[in-house]
């Protein structure tokens, strides 16, 4: 029975350490986040986008609404795809655009580390190092002398 209670003191410890994983949490943030983001995006398309960019069309088609586009005698609702292929297109053009920004802080901060290790030592640290080696080497020498 002890080993039944260990087994699931194991489980629930194992899982509390997955909860508490940063992975997880990062996870739940950019889900939460993620939602409130394609909410922006979708006010973006209905109410900047479609108005000012498909007006036109959107007369010449007799709708005042993109989502009441329909294929005439049809159920068909093109109107709703397009929103929703817009909609995909801007959230994947800014994703585009936070991915390269990313990219682009990485390589400022490689290229910054990599200059910092090509960075000359000093001098006078050099210098030192070297009379420590060869007093050691004179201080082993002198020692086996007197050894003989």
């Amino acid at each position: 029975m002890a080993n039944g209670s260990n087994r699931a003191r194991s489980f629930l410890d194992d899982f509390k350490d997955f909860i508490l994983q940063g992975n997880v949490v990062d996870l739940a943030v950019a889900v939460v986040i993620g939602g409130a983001f394609g909410k922006i995006v979708t006010s973006l398309i209905d109410d900047i986008i479609t108005p000012a960019l498909l007006s036109p069309a959107l007369k010449a088609a007799g709708a005042e609404d993109l989502s009441k586009l329909t294929v005439p005698g049809t159920a068909i609702k093109y109107g709703n795809f397009l929103s929703a292929v817009i909609s995909f297109l801007v959230i994947a053009f800014v994703i585009f655009l936070m991915i390269r920004s990313i990219e682009a802080v990485k390589r400022k901060v490689a290229r910054k580390e990599a200059i910092v290790a090509e960075t000359p030592a000093d001098p006078a640290a050099i210098a030192q190092e070297n009379l420590i080696n060869s007093l050691d080497r004179l201080t082993r020498a002198v020692e086996s002398q007197q050894n003989r």
